[in-house]
């Protein structure tokens, strides 16, 4: 049954109407037409449909709108601030990392969220905190430069 929630999502309050245990997933692309966590395998195994909650990455395919509550909601979107993208958004185009972009999303948020806990990554850190994130097009290699890059900036 549809219900009103409330969602806080890139720092902008939203009202949806929907059913509590939807997929934030949904509500984010349906609902309020963002475009960057992606559709990809809707289980929590590939990592396209990343986002942060309260500055974790969760996967949006497998949490409900009632399980974010009060949370602040960042996507891709996001994750720059004054309108400069973030120093992995700019790693990543200074490695040329990307392909057919689909899965970035997943490795960018992941990222991300783990060069703002752990600004000075060893290589095992990065390797783990990466690990579930699929990408068909095999750019692990520039992925990972991409992150040692942007922890170097």
């Amino acid at each position: 049954m549809a219900t009103r929630i409330e969602l806080n999502v890139d720092g902008k309050a939203h009202t949806i109407e929907a059913d509590p245990d939807m997929p934030l997933l949904y509500a984010l692309r349906d609902d309020l037409g963002l475009k960057n966590p992606r559709f990809g395998c809707g289980l929590a195994q590939c990592g396209a449909c990343t986002v942060w909650i309260n500055g974790e990455p969760v996967r949006s395919c497998i949490t409900s709108v009632e399980q974010v509550g009060t949370g602040k909601v960042t996507t891709l979107a996001g994750i720059g601030k004054d309108g400069k993208p973030h120093k992995l958004q700019e790693s990543y185009i200074a490695e040329q990392v990307p392909q057919c972009g689909y899965c970035l999303n997943g490795w960018i948020m992941t990222g991300a969220a783990l060069l703002e806990h752990t600004p000075k990554p060893t290589d095992a850190q990065i390797r783990d905190a990466m690990a579930g994130i699929k990408c068909r097009c095999g750019t692990h290699v520039s992925i990972l430069r991409a992150v040692k890059r942007a922890a170097q900036a």
